[in-house]
């Protein structure tokens, strides 16, 4: 409700960019801009595709994660405004920069659809906040990559199995005990996932271990190899038919983008909100 407000307040009263605060804009062309990835303050965009980014310490089982953008400036002020002030708005825009990643993140992987599963939010974050931001986004980018002539659906198929404490002043360690076991599988939700390319999509990488927990959920009905492999020997594949885990995110720590491009040894801790 909260959200719906917001939109239809907007239509009458004067707003200003989630982004940058420029009055009567809502997102401005600046902000629209760094979310494409066309560069501008704080927003780290006209790199290219998409990079490869990994937290330090890399968790247990975290998969190959690209992220567009990294979180910091305008991408952190737009990502808080669509999550926590209900700007439902900026949908289409996260939207639209989470498919950049998710293309980074699959590359050429053939006719097959695009099966985007988004990291679940709590029932009660949802209730608090009106709306589920990430699934939200998750469909943006759905839409998006089908106008680009990709086939691609929103496979919402994991749910929190207990209760998890605020992640927001974990360390990287303090998360990974915090989630280990707290994500599963809906029955029969197994099957949706058996012909496609499955990509695990949220909107924040910080440390790895929220995506870390979905991928081992994941891989409890759904081992990382591509659709067919469990009627087929060992013999029979090819090294490309291995399916390997992937995952994209709108933004990550900026230490993750410097970590991945200098030394892994670098050990940063990403930053604590999520």
């Amino acid at each position: 409700m909260r959200g719906w407000w917001r939109e239809i307040s907007g239509l009458v009263l004067p707003v200003a960019c989630e982004g940058c605060g420029t009055p009567r804009a809502g997102l401005c062309t600046r902000c629209a801009g760094v979310l494409a990835g066309d560069g501008g303050s704080g927003g780290g965009g006209g790199v290219g595709a998409p990079p490869r980014v990994r937290p330090a310490p890399e968790p247990v089982g975290l998969p190959v994660v690209h992220a567009a953008l990294p979180y910091e400036g305008v991408v952190r002020n737009l990502l808080i405004a669509h999550k926590e002030r209900g700007a439902l708005g900026l949908a289409r825009g996260l939207g639209e920069a989470l498919a950049r990643a998710v293309e980074a993140a699959v590359g050429d992987c053939g006719s097959g659809p695009l099966l985007l599963v988004p990291v679940p939010s709590s029932r009660r974050s949802v209730r608090e906040r009106g709306h589920d931001p990430t699934r939200r986004v998750a469909l943006a980018a759905a839409a998006r990559l089908r106008r680009s002539g990709r086939s691609a659906r929103v496979v919402p198929v994991l749910r929190q199995r207990r209760a998890v404490a605020d992640q927001a002043g974990l360390g990287a360690r303090g998360r990974w005990v915090n989630l280990a076991g707290a994500l599963e599988v809906v029955p029969g939700g197994g099957r949706p996932l058996a012909n496609g390319r499955v990509v695990l999509v949220d909107d924040l990488m910080t440390t790895g271990a929220t995506l870390a927990e979905a991928a081992r959920a994941l891989g409890v009905v759904h081992p990382p190899f591509t659709a067919g492999a469990a009627e087929r020997s060992p013999h029979d594949f090819a090294q490309h038919e291995f399916e390997q885990r992937v995952a994209a995110v709108i933004a990550s720590s900026p230490a993750s983008f410097e970590i991945n491009r200098n030394s892994p040894r670098t050990w940063i801790v990403a930053g604590g909100e999520r």
